[in-house]
């Protein structure tokens, strides 16, 4: 591996460390604020709904930055797109009610897992990614679990809510074992 190589590594790797600690703490703090307010939609609910996917616009925007030169960042293209969407969608979904605002959710759940889980697995070489792809999978199941949830008798958001931690300790997972390819360590580790 070259030279150039290794540094763009490790730099995206240093990069992607950051933020995945930022999108842990994000993630639980979000999940303890909404378990609050998870049984209705109101102004709260409603803001918190709409803030997670605009907050994963702007990671996604930080991660294409960050991964410039170490492949094509046009999956996060769509899960920039795909966010927007949801966030205008959960919010249009919030008038009508717990259950559209879970199908919204649930839809958006199992897009974004698909392009964590394929993300992942192109940077498997980088490290650290493992937890990224096992993330991505349970996103999809997620996703499909809160769609299905949104025809119960008495639907509420608390899974939405719960959702974000399993998603934020992935993240604080991969973040750690990023650590050896950020300060430049071999690069061929396992994902």
């Amino acid at each position: 591996m070259t030279t150039i190589a290794s540094n763009g590594i490790a730099g995206t790797a240093s990069g992607l460390r950051r933020l995945y600690f930022v999108r842990f703490g994000f993630a639980i703090v979000w999940a303890l604020v909404m378990f609050t307010t998870a049984s209705d939609l109101g102004p709260l609910a409603v803001t918190l709904l709409v803030l997670y996917p605009v907050f994963d616009v702007a990671a996604a925007i930080v991660d294409a930055r960050a991964s410039r030169t170490t492949g094509s960042p046009a999956l996060l293209y769509v899960n920039i797109a795909v966010s927007l969407l949801t966030a205008a969608g959960v919010a249009a979904a919030c008038a009508s009610g717990i259950p559209a605002v879970l199908r919204v959710w649930g839809a958006w759940a199992v897009v974004a897992g698909l392009v964590q889980l394929i993300v992942g697995a192109t940077r498997r070489t980088m490290g650290g990614q493992w937890p990224m792809i096992i993330s991505g999978a349970i996103s999809v199941l997620a996703g499909g679990s809160f769609v299905i949830g949104a025809s119960a008798d008495d639907p509420t958001l608390t899974n939405a809510a719960g959702y974000a931690v399993p998603g934020g300790i992935f993240f604080l997972i991969s973040a750690i074992r990023l650590g050896r390819a950020a300060n430049g360590g071999r690069h061929t580790v396992n994902a």
